[in-house]
């Protein structure tokens, strides 16, 4: 067979005449061919991209579901129209008058290779409209759907590049698929990290461990802030200083962090912290302290419950007559304690159902912690740092009244003044 013989020989009335014009002309009429191929490839790519742009645009159906923008964005119906002039050129590139076997067999081969590509693009471009969608009309505490786009999309590219293996040097893509295990250990070795961080992006999705505006704290890679974005390898984190923090997914299953999403889900958010007390305020109250402490409204009704219990055990234990060392007594850290207890039961941003507790840790080195364990009925950082601010303010101004002082260590000012004291 000559240079100029084709690989198939069209039939037909059309194909015969063409073949009988080509036998005269053969280089014109192989450029003719060949342009007029390519120009019904390009008017055929433009008419169905307009045709599929008006049904997206102009379709009440997708408008209402909110396809219309995503579909848009990602230019779904052009790559879609890109394979109608792949196929009609492919199928006709046989017509084009004198044209060499091997051109023939090149370009359908590649022709072959770019519709599965554009085949896999196309694809890539719905998956990411489903995932623009989903993300558009999510709703708080939604799985975000992403890593699983991104896993569909891995899938779709590996297949076509086993295609077009095949396609190129002429082998069933179900054989290479067989020589592929054989490669395993080697893709293992080389890309570990990608498939660990792919494995763990799955778990970390199916597991419900954390989900786009959870707040994580990870000190290990110092992210302290919201979940922007769970992509296939990475989740990345925006910290209170609005920095960015990229964490490999596959370190949410090696190391420890804390999601705070419950506090956010329940709507309330813990509070613990104490005072330190100076131990050498602490001290029994006299009857004109109890008498002073009687006109604050919240003590009122503790007072006199533990006047009576004091003198109901007095009157049976004849000792507590005799020296009032042997007698049970109020002290003004008890009193504070039982004060705090009742302003954060009277406190309107507290969680009154929740866990409440005023206790004194054990006396150190800086004196006696009074700890405060409540719930803020607010979860936003603000809110709760300013009610929080609030109340150790109020605590701190209302020590005085109970004779009680906070401990602090001297400073420079406590030294001089009591240097100046003793040389007086």
């Amino acid at each position: 067979m000559d240079e100029t013989s084709t690989g198939s020989q069209p039939t037909g009335v059309f194909g015969v005449a063409v073949q009988e014009w080509a036998a005269v002309r053969p280089p014109i009429a192989f450029v003719l061919g060949a342009a007029a191929l390519a120009l019904i490839g390009y008017l055929s790519f433009v008419v169905v991209q307009r045709v599929l742009d008006g049904v997206v645009r102009r379709s009440n159906a997708l408008r209402r579901a909110g396809w219309t923008g995503p579909l848009q964005a990602r230019h779904v119906a052009a790559r879609l129209a890109f394979l109608v002039p792949l196929a009609l050129v492919g199928n006709w590139l046989p017509y084009v008058p004198a044209i060499p076997q091997w051109l023939l067999l090149l370009l359908q081969r590649g022709l072959a290779v770019v519709a599965v590509l554009a085949a896999a693009r196309a694809l890539e471009a719905f998956l990411n409209a489903i995932a623009d969608r989903h993300a558009a009309r999510q709703k708080p505490g939604q799985r975000p759907i992403k890593g699983f786009v991104q896993v569909l999309t891995l899938v779709a590219y590996l297949m076509a590049a086993v295609v077009v293996i095949g396609v190129v040097l002429n082998r069933d893509p179900l054989v290479l698929l067989t020589g592929i295990g054989a490669m395993s250990a080697i893709l293992i070795l080389v890309f570990q990290n990608t498939i660990l961080s792919f494995v763990a992006g799955i778990q970390l999705t199916t597991n419900d461990l954390i989900r786009v505006g959870d707040w994580i704290e990870m000190s290990d890679m110092g992210a302290d802030g919201t979940v922007t974005e769970i992509a296939l390898n990475t989740v990345i984190v925006q910290n209170s200083d609005k920095s960015l923090t990229i964490i490999p997914a596959q370190n949410f299953l090696s190391k420890s962090f804390r999601n705070w999403r419950g506090m956010q889900e329940g709507g309330a958010r813990r509070m613990q912290r104490s005072l330190s007390l100076d131990l050498s305020s602490v001290r029994f109250l006299g009857e004109d302290e109890l008498e002073h402490l009687n006109r604050f409204a919240l003590l009122r009704q503790y007072l006199a419950e533990k006047k009576a219990d004091i003198a109901e055990w007095t009157a049976q234990h004849p000792a507590a007559q005799e020296d009032v060392l042997n007698s049970r007594r109020m002290t003004n850290v008890g009193t504070f304690r039982a004060y705090v207890t009742r302003y954060l039961r009277a406190h309107p941003s507290i969680v009154q159902d929740a866990t409440l507790v005023v206790r004194l840790l054990p006396p150190g080195p800086n004196g006696l912690p009074l700890e405060v364990y409540v719930f803020v009925n607010d979860v936003r950082w603000d809110v709760f740092e300013g009610v929080q601010s609030d109340i150790f303010e109020h605590l701190i101004a209302i020590l005085p009244e109970f004779g009680l002082r906070l401990f602090q260590a001297p400073s420079g000012s406590d030294m001089r003044a009591g240097m100046e004291d003793v040389g007086a």
